[in-house]
């Protein structure tokens, strides 16, 4: 009895080693001929090896998209049309949205598109706001001398310099 279990372990161990020996070369594989036409070894992936790890700053980084929006609420100060005297110093503060869902940071900017800049800076940068936020834009200007109708638009640039959103716009009448 001792002899037939003694055998019955040695034919197990060697069946288990015969199963093992053939499955330790499933990464490699020979290149398949058929009928005479060469077809090129199929990657098979290599099990991950104990001293190899994770690296998630490895992996492509999404790019997230988002879409540049200005909307004009109201204004604050200085409504369309009002009489101002020569030379006045104007403050005017518009009511803005950001309805997009970009975030402006300090990249953003406001820049003169039509009419006159009435002693305000060309460029100036677009207050910092998070996305479906009102905020206001607040710009000092100068009344010209001589009298008649004066207009100064404007419009937000996103940081590659392309005009989004409502134009915002002060529109005086010098007595």
């Amino acid at each position: 009895m001792t002899s037939f279990r003694a055998r019955l372990l040695i034919g197990y161990f060697l069946l288990t080693l015969g199963f093992v020996n053939a499955c330790s070369g499933l990464g490699v594989r020979e290149t398949p001929i058929i009928e005479g036409v060469y077809l090129p070894p199929s990657p098979v992936a290599s099990p991950v090896s104990p001293s190899t790890s994770f690296n998630p700053s490895l992996l492509p980084t999404p790019t997230v998209v988002c879409t540049n929006s200005l909307l004009f609420v109201a204004d604050q100060t200085i409504p369309d049309g009002t009489e101002v005297q020569p030379g006045a110093i104007l403050d005017k503060v518009w009511e803005v949205e950001n309805n997009g869902t970009c975030n402006f940071d300090d990249r953003y900017r406001l820049k003169l598109i039509g009419g006159s800049e009435l002693g305000a800076p060309v460029e100036q940068a677009l207050y910092p706001a998070r996305s479906g936020t009102r905020f206001q834009i607040h710009i000092r200007f100068v009344a010209p001398q001589e009298s008649g109708m004066a207009r100064s638009a404007w419009q937000a640039f996103d940081p590659q310099g392309n005009p989004f959103g409502d134009p915002i716009y002060l529109e005086i009448v010098v007595k």
